[in-house]
């Protein structure tokens, strides 16, 4: 089954889905669309750094990614501007990656598969990483749920429970950096913040609890990288960004939904 490229792409589709809805709900609620772009964008860096060293292109791009959202975070705790400081730390590590690459000798690199994805080459490895990390990043939001959630909706809260904030968003962070390594391949570097956040945008107006947030975005993600392989397969369009696009569809609909409602 796993020989259809197609087969492939559904999966690794899916996988990226379910692991980027739970996520998209703390992305959401902690107001970090920005910092999700910064620390994907990071992601090109890491590719650089692995075929530089020679490294599993997963490990570079953990790793840079995982350094980029520490980094922002704690020049941010320190008092500079969030805004400014994620608006330069975002376009500056794009433009560093891509600078990067151009340095590795001998290796081919497809920079459109880098900032937009390439699905449709995904291998039984990539499968593994991407199944792999998601399987992480559930476990980790499952045994860190209400800890992460009351470190959300307050810091005072957490603090009075017993919570280190601070611990749980290098928490979170860390997976976030592990959707972002394996979302790479996926939808691109461009693009993987909008998968974190549009699917969880989707299910907000439905959402009665944050549950039910975290169950609609994986739904919407999952529905929309679905249709958007389709729509890539019926109009030869680019898979990444056709998957984004059924999600801002989706997004769309529930809005209206919500309005007229």
């Amino acid at each position: 089954m796993l020989d259809d490229f197609l087969t492939r792409a559904v999966l690794g589709a899916v996988g990226v889905a379910l692991a980027a809805a739970p996520l998209g709900g703390f992305v959401a609620w902690r107001r970090m669309a920005y910092f999700g772009d910064a620390t994907s964008h990071a992601a090109i860096l890491g590719v650089a750094l692995a075929l530089a060293l020679s490294v599993p292109i997963f490990a570079g791009t953990l790793v840079v990614a995982l350094a980029m959202a520490f980094l922002v975070a704690h020049l941010t705790d320190r008092g500079m501007g969030a805004d400014l400081l994620l608006g330069v730390a975002s376009h500056g590590a794009l433009a560093a990656g891509l600078v990067a690459v151009s340095f590795v000798e001998g290796a081919r690199i497809d920079l459109s598969a880098l900032l937009f994805g390439d699905i449709l080459a995904l291998g039984k490895g990539d499968l593994l990483v991407i199944w792999g990390g998601g399987l992480v990043v559930a476990a980790l939001i499952f045994w860190r749920w209400r800890r992460l959630l009351t470190a959300t909706l307050s810091a005072d809260l957490a603090f009075a429970g017993g919570i280190d904030p601070e611990r749980e968003k290098r928490i979170l962070m860390l997976a976030l950096a592990l959707v972002v390594a394996a979302a790479l391949k996926i939808v691109g570097a461009l693009l993987i913040g909008a998968l974190l956040v549009i699917p969880a945008a989707a299910a907000r107006p439905f959402a009665r609890t944050p549950e039910m947030m975290v169950a609609g975005a994986a739904v919407a993600g999952v529905v929309a990288a679905l249709l958007g392989l389709w729509a890539a397969w019926v109009f030869d369009t680019p898979a990444g960004p056709s998957i984004v696009c059924a999600a801002v569809v989706l997004f769309a609909l529930s809005t209206l939904t919500r309005l007229r409602g």
